[in-house]
C-alpha cells in the first residue's frame, strides 16, 4: 500500500471551486497508485464565517483564558466542518470518504489546551478505513487528550498533523497543499526574480522556517524528519512540482546557496562592560533575561561589550528589566535580520567575505554577523532590508 498523505490549507478548501481543484489532486493521486489521507484546515481566514479566528470572536477573551478545554472545542469546529463538507465534495465525484476528527485519527495528546503535546498516534482506526478502499479526511489541527476531551496542537497544527500522520502510517511522502508553487530563493514580493527551490534538505527547511518564512510549520518539519518521510510543498491552484524537502536535499547543484529569508522587528543590545564595571548584575545578564522569557539571538560575547539582538515586543520589558538592575546599554531598533541558508557552504573558505562585500557595495551596512554550518547571518537596518536581500540574491545567482 503506497500511502500519500495531502493536507490542504484554509485558502485551499475555502470555496467550492477551490474544493474541486482538490478533488482533483485526490483523483489523480489515486490515478498515480497512491493510497490517500487526506489533512484539511478550517476554511478561509479570520473573517470568514468558519475560519478559527472567526469562531473565536465568538466567546469573551476572559472565557478564553479561564476555559481553555471549551476555547478549544470551539477552535477544533473549523476544521471538522471542513472533514464533512470535502468528504461531501469527494461523494459528489464518487469517492467514498470517511471524516474524522484528529482524536478518531488516533492523535492522543495531554490536556494542556490551546498547544498541546502529542503522546502518541494510534494508526488503527485509518488502516481499517484505508483497508476498505475509503479515503479518511482528516481535521488537522487536533488531537483528544487520554481522557477524551479535544485539544488543540497549537501555531501550525495542520501541518503538524500531516507530519504525524504521515510518519505513523510510514507514507511514501506528505503532500503539503497551499497557495504558492513551492518554497522560493527569496521572497518573490522582495525580489520579482526568485526561483522555485526544487529540492533541499530537511536541516535547510527548518532553518527556512524557523528564520520567518511561513511556508511551513518548523514542527511539521522536525516530525517528517524524524520518521525520514519525505515532505512536497505544493500549490493546490498549479500543476507545479513543488518544492522536495528530504534528508539530502539537491546534490547536483552547483550553487552554494539554496535561498535567502529575513525575520523583522529586531533590536539590537549593546552593553559595554567598562560602563557596568561596579555592577555584578551584569554578569548574570543573559540568564535574568532568560528567567524573564526574554529570547535572544545573534549573541556576541567580547572582552568589552556583549551584543545580542531581541525582539521588538520585549523592549518594553528589557527596558524595565535593566533600569531595575542598574545596567547601562545602548541599542539600534528596527533592524532586520537576513538568514543566508545552504548546506553546501559548510567548509567552503570566502563565503563570509562575498557576503560583506556585495552589502558594502550596495551601500549597506552590516550591524552583526553569526554563522553556522548551514546559515549565515546579517543584521541590517530595516530600511535595507529589501535592498539587501536582492544584493545577496544576485550575488549567489540564485535567480
Amino acid at each position: 500500500m503506497k500511502i500519500l498523505v495531502q493536507k490542504f490549507g484554509g485558502t485551499s478548501v475555502s470555496t467550492h471551486e477551490r474544493r474541486l481543484l482538490v478533488v482533483d489532486k485526490i483523483v489523480k493521486a489515486v490515478e498515480e497508485g497512491y493510497t490517500p489521507v487526506i489533512v484539511v484546515s478550517a476554511m478561509g481566514r479570520k473573517g470568514e464565517p468558519y475560519a478559527t479566528d472567526t469562531l473565536l470572536s465568538l466567546i469573551s477573551e476572559k472565557f478564553k483564558e479561564t476555559n481553555p478545554l471549551a476555547a478549544d472545542l470551539l477552535m477544533s469546529c473549523g476544521e471538522t466542518i471542513s472533514t464533512v463538507v470535502m468528504s461531501d465534495e469527494l461523494s459528489k465525484a464518487g469517492i467514498k470518504a470517511i471524516p474524522l476528527t484528529g482524536g478518531q485519527a488516533g492523535i492522543i495528546t495531554n490536556d494542556n489546551y490551546n498547544n498541546a503535546s502529542v503522546l502518541r498516534v494510534d494508526n488503527t482506526n485509518l488502516m481499517s478505513i484505508l483497508k476498505l478502499k475509503e479515503i479518511p479526511v482528516v481535521a488537522g489541527f487536533q488531537g483528544q487528550s487520554e481522557s477524551g476531551f479535544i485539544t488543540t496542537l497549537g501555531r501550525g497544527g495542520s501541518d503538524v498533523t500531516a507530519s504525524l500522520l504521515g510518519v505513523a502510517l510510514n507514507a511514501d511522502e506528505i503532500h503539503i497543499y497551499t497557495d504558492v508553487d513551492g518554497i522560493m530563493t527569496a521572497d518573490p514580493r522582495i525580489v520579482p526574480e526568485a526561483s522555485l527551490i526544487k529540492e533541499m534538505s530537511y536541516n535547510e527547511v527548518f532553518q527556512f522556517a524557523d528564520q520567518g518564512a511561513k511556508v511551513i510549520h518548523p514542527r511539521a518539519v522536525d516530525i517528517a524528519m524524524r520518521g525520514n518521510i519525505p515532505l512536497v510543498i505544493k500549490n493546490t491552484l498549479s500543476n507545479c512540482e513543488g518544492t522536495v524537502i528530504n534528508s539530502v536535499g539537491a546534490m547536483n547543484i552547483e550553487n552554494i546557496m539554496t535561498g535567502i529569508t529575513h525575520m523583522g522587528n529586531r533590536v539590537q543590545i549593546r552593553v559595554s562592560l567598562l560602563d557596568n564595571i561596579d555592577n555584578k548584575n551584569s554578569d548574570n545578564l543573559l540568564e535574568i533575561l532568560a528567567e524573564n522569557m526574554i529570547s535572544i539571538d545573534l549573541i556576541n560575547v567580547f572582552p568589552k561589550e556583549s551584543i545580542f539582538t531581541i525582539d521588538s515586543k520585549d523592549m518594553n520589558k528589557f527596558e524595565q528589566i535593566m533600569q531595575s538592575l542598574g545596567i547601562k546599554y545602548s541599542f539600534i531598533s528596527s533592524c532586520s535580520k537576513i538568514a543566508l541558508i545552504g548546506s553546501r557552504i559548510r567548509g567552503v573558505p570566502g563565503v563570509m567575505a562575498r557576503i560583506l562585500k556585495a552589502l558594502t557595495k550596495a551601500n549597506i551596512e552590516v550591524l552583526q554577523t553569526a554563522d553556522s554550518h548551514t546559515t549565515i547571518w546579517c543584521l541590517v537596518e530595516s530600511n535595507n532590508t529589501q535592498s539587501a536581500i536582492a544584493a545577496l540574491h544576485k550575488e549567489f545567482n540564485l535567480g
